[in-house]
Order: structure tokens, then C-alpha cells, then sequence
């Protein structure tokens, strides 16, 4: 498995076999197209080239809304060609995998929700309910080191999430519930890839 494009619904929840009910986000993974597929003589590197979402008005240039690289191997570079279709199918035989989205954007934030901050004395004459206190000395080293949490917009980053489970899968309709939360607000693009536990030692 390559990867696979997709666009969060939202979520929901799921009654398994034995009764127990867990929390699910439903995607929504129409089939994606091979725009290009790079090889290591040509490009120096063994990919392909996915678009996702077509537009509702494409130009010369422009066909789909995404367009995203996925690296393979280069014994999987024949199984590959312009114009094939990848859909979910590739999911039947997995039972976990990683997920990419950029979160919310929750703006200028404060260092209390930003960071989860203590807050300061709320009362004994106090004027700083929600600062963050002192940020470095005065005379060494005289200036505020690099990576100080401060606060600053929070949110709108890339986030990516590993052993995440299939829950459930519809071929039929483009489906496919992850268990737990996605990151990302609804409609926002989710990045579906293989997922590999890495090796102690």
C-alpha cells in the first residue's frame, strides 16, 4: 500500500460484534488518480504522484484540488501507470495505518491554553491571573532563549498519527472509519499511509 487521499465527515460511533460501542471518524476516500509515476533512472527516486478531488472547473494545468507524492519501493515502480485508479480495496488486508492533517487553527492564543500553563494568585492583590511569568534573567544572559513558550498562534499544524485501526470499511461508497479522533476540521484533507512499527536495538 502507496497511500490513499481523503476528506473527514466528522464523527460518529460504532457497535462492534460483541456489543461495545466505540468512538469512530468516517472518511470519505473517493478514488485517486496516478498523475505520474517517478522512477529512479529518470527522477532519481521511486514515487508516485496522486490527485485528489477533482475540480469542478479544471484548467491545462490544473486538474484536481490535491495533489500529493508518495514514495514506494522500486521493485513496486511496474505496478504502477498514468491514469490508474487507487481506491480502498488496497485497505482490505490492514488492520492499522498512519494518518497526516493539519489541526485546527485556533489563533493568537495565551500560554495557559497554548501550553497549559498554571494560572497565577487570582486574588492577594495579584495582577497576573493568566501570565506566564518571568522569561529569562536580566544581565546573563540578557536576551530570551530560542523556543520559549510564549504565547503566539496555536493550531494549523501538520500532525501525523501512527497505529491508528480500520474500524470499518464500504468499498461500495468510498468509506472508511478510523477508530478514535482525526485531527482537522470537517472536509479537511486526511493523508492515509502504511503504518510501520519500528525496531528496539
Amino acid at each position: 500500500m502507496s497511500g490513499i487521499l481523503g476528506k473527514k465527515v466528522g464523527m460518529t460511533r460504532l457497535i462492534q460484534d460483541d456489543g461495545r460501542v466505540i468512538p469512530v471518524t468516517v472518511l470519505i476516500c473517493e478514488p485517486s488518480e496516478v498523475t505520474q509515476v517517478k522512477t529512479v533512472d529518470k527522477d532519481g527516486y521511486p514515487a508516485i504522484v496522486l490527485g485528489f478531488s477533482k475540480l469542478k472547473k479544471p484548467t491545462k494545468t490544473k486538474k484536481y484540488r490535491y495533489v500529493k507524492e508518495f514514495r514506494i519501493n522500486e521493485d513496486e515502480q511496474e505496478n504502477y501507470k498514468k491514469g490508474d485508479q487507487i481506491t480502498i480495496d488496497s485497505l482490505q488486508e490492514v488492520e492499522t495505518v498512519k494518518i497526516s492533517s493539519v489541526s485546527k487553527g485556533k489563533g493568537f492564543q495565551g500560554v495557559i491554553k497554548r501550553y497549559n500553563f498554571s494560572r497565577g494568585p487570582e486574588t492577594h492583590g495579584s495582577h497576573h491571573h493568566r501570565e506566564p511569568g518571568s522569561i529569562g534573567a536580566c544581565a546573563k544572559p540578557g536576551r530570551v532563549h530560542k523556543g520559549k513558550k510564549m504565547p503566539g498562534r496555536m493550531g494549523r499544524a501538520k500532525v501525523t498519527i501512527g497505529n491508528v485501526k480500520i474500524a470499518h470499511l464500504d468499498p461500495k461508497n468510498h468509506i472508511v472509519a478510523l477508530k478514535g479522533p482525526v485531527p482537522g476540521p470537517n472536509g479537511g484533507l486526511v493523508i492515509i499511509g502504511p503504518f510501520a512499527k519500528r525496531t528496539q536495538g
